[in-house]
């Protein structure tokens, strides 16, 4: 058979081949086979047929996935097994052996301060006294006060607050301005008092005072007509030997005389400083929306009751004219106007704080020898530095940018007269500026100015201002800060005399301190008016240490007589106590912590209206 051979030539297919059976194949194929078997195979061929041999097997780990060298898995395994040893021999040790624990840095000479300073609060409450007020030697005091004959309907209960100083009178003209001065701090200072561990104590004392003064007049009315000023009497200059709490040495838990209630009813000044106190009280408990709430209703009646009965508290009682005369209310208008706006955000309260004559009336376009002299008495310095705060931080502008700015140029002179460089007030010559000019008691002012510079210098800082101008030159704000520390250090002992003026601090402090209950001892024996006075002459210290006390003060030689009888060396006072707290707050802890800018603001609108939204898309 043949067929075409695609190169050409015939190709022929043997027919033979194709018609071989089946049978003939097979038997074929199997003597090829018995002929390779017949026929040793080399090392190579033998491995396909039978795999590895046994000694390759020993060199290799079959992992299922992959096959790897023996020698690397058992270095492997090896290493992972001493490492796991490292590792729980390390955690062992470090279990076992004491560790040392980094501690923070000790408290500063201005937080120790602080602690002892506002104890000073706990050992004036008066009435029914909380289980951890911590003053061993106090207990519940005058439970009847209010309760006399002749006193005013709407007051029914006056027990509580705090007694003024060495005696047991409540003056509640300097008490509430010691109540602002505690707000005022907690509101800028907050962050410090709560790590110092101290937040929570100076809101209980503001609250006692809170509540005391919610007592003195009908807080529930809009409107008033009488208000208790004092209670307590302690006039003995006519030679009167009517028991009272000046002509009596008595522990305040064993007085058993009459207190009479002092009320007043044109009293614009201690008014609207009682408003003023409640008014900040407010916002330091704004998140007690209830108690916030009830404190700004009693402030807004004060004040109106203050601005619609004209009078100085003090011009009718010749109590209050002796031990705490005020000189005018038009600076208290100004004080008390500030920080209702700030309760409020009524503006009314900031269109009255910057009118021009009111301004004028209470001082703030002359000087005078006692200008920049911040106190019970005049608020006029505290107020220019609070609304300054204002300009600083919030800039209102029109209409009330004219008197701001006013104010502001004000506080930056009178942060200029601090200065040593300056000649506005003279120094000791262990450096206590004499800012009422040599008279006594001059510890009261000191700290007050201490306050307001260290508090203005953490506006500027805030505020990213580096300083401020006296005249052409510049000073930065850490000239302020270090005038503040060299008065409150001059306190705290670094004076010619080595002594703490702050009863309690360092080791060497006042030991007969002007004070009834820390000078008779707490023995069950109950000593009666003229008992008490073997105390009052002892020359032996107080068996009662009154921690926290800030005594009046050296007079302007830097000399000091620790005697209990001379108060003008000795007594401390309410008012005085509180611008200490509110002047060692500002000073402690970390510069880092500044002042908390907003809380103030917090009832305060946006000084712009809102722009309105932007109308809807056009549709044809």
């Amino acid at each position: 058979m043949y067929g075409r051979d695609p190169w050409g030539g015939p190709l022929e297919i043997n027919g033979a081949t194709d018609s071989a059976t089946d049978d003939e194949r097979s038997r074929n194929l199997q003597d090829l086979d018995r002929a390779a078997l017949s026929r040793p195979l080399d090392e190579t061929q033998q491995s396909w047929l039978l795999g590895p041999s046994e000694q390759k097997k020993k060199k290799y780990v079959d992992l299922g996935c992959i096959i790897v060298s023996r020698k690397i898995f058992v270095w492997t395994i090896g290493t992972i097994l001493f490492a796991g040893f490292v590792a729980g021999f390390v955690t062992l040790i470090v279990k076992t052996v004491p560790r040392h624990h980094h501690k923070n840095p000790p408290p500063d000479n201005y937080t120790l301060a602080l602690h002892k300073a506002l104890m000073f609060f706990n050992a004036q409450r008066s009435g029914k006294l909380p289980r951890h007020n911590n003053v061993s030697w106090r207990g519940n005091s005058c439970m009847q006060d209010g309760k006399s004959a002749g006193v005013s309907p709407a007051i029914k209960d006056l027990v509580g607050g705090f007694y003024d100083a060495g005696d047991a009178i409540k003056f509640n003209f300097p008490q509430a301005y010691a109540m602002t001065m505690l707000s005022w701090s907690v509101i800028e200072y907050s962050a410090k008092y709560e790590a110092a561990g101290e937040l929570q104590h100076v809101k209980e004392l503001i609250k006692w005072g809170s509540d005391y003064f919610l007592k003195t007049f009908n807080s529930t009315a809009d409107i008033i007509s009488t208000l208790a000023a004092q209670v307590g009497t302690g006039d003995t200059s006519a030679g009167s030997t009517t028991p009272n709490d000046h002509y009596c040495w008595m522990r305040p838990e064993d007085i058993d005389y009459d207190r009479p209630v002092t009320e007043c009813h044109s009293c614009s000044d201690l008014a609207a400083e009682m408003a003023a106190a409640l008014a900040s009280a407010s916002i330091v408990f704004k998140d007690n929306k209830v108690y916030s709430k009830k404190l700004v209703h009693g402030a807004t009646t004060l004040f109106k009751f203050s601005r619609d009965q004209r009078g100085r508290y003090s011009a009718g009682s010749s109590e209050a004219s002796i031990f705490y005369n005020s000189t005018g209310y038009w600076d208290e208008f100004v004080w008390g106007g500030a920080w209702m706006y700030y309760a409020t955000g009524n503006s009314s309260y900031l269109k009255l704080a910057t009118t021009p004559g009111l301004a004028k009336h209470a001082g703030a376009f002359w000087g005078g020898p006692d200008y920049g002299v911040f106190s019970w008495d005049n608020k006029l310095a505290g107020a220019q530095v609070l609304l300054s705060r204002l300009r600083l931080f919030l800039s209102p502008g029109y209409p009330y940018e004219e008197i701001l700015r006013t104010f502001h140029n004000q506080t930056s002179i009178v942060m200029c007269s601090y200065l040593p460089v300056f000649t506005s007030f003279n120094r000791t010559k262990g450096g206590l500026i004499q800012l009422n000019h040599g008279r006594p008691q001059p510890l009261q002012y000191v700290v007050n100015a201490a306050f307001l510079a260290a508090l203005y210098s953490d506006y500027l800082e805030a505020a990213d201002t580096p300083g401020w101008y006296c005249g052409p030159n510049f000073f930065s704000t850490d000239v302020l800060r270090n005038f503040a520390k060299t008065q409150i250090n001059y306190i705290l002992g670094n004076n010619p005399r080595k002594m703490s003026y702050v009863v309690g601090f360092g080791d060497k402090y006042p030991k007969h301190v002007h004070h009834r209950g820390a000078s008779i001892p707490k023995n069950k024996v109950k000593y009666n008016c003229k008992g008490g006075w073997k105390w009052r002459d002892s020359s032996k210290p107080n068996p009662n240490t009154i921690v926290g006390a800030m005594v009046a003060g050296p007079d302007r030689h830097d000399g000091f007589h620790d005697v209990r009888s001379n108060y003008n060396y000795t007594e401390p006072t309410l008012a005085g106590n509180a611008g200490l707290v509110a002047a060692l707050v500002a000073l402690s802890g970390d510069k880092g912590t500044k002042i908390d800018k907003n809380t103030i603001f917090s009832a305060v609108p946006p000084m712009f209206p809102t722009p309105p939204p932007p109308p809807a898309p056009w549709k044809p």
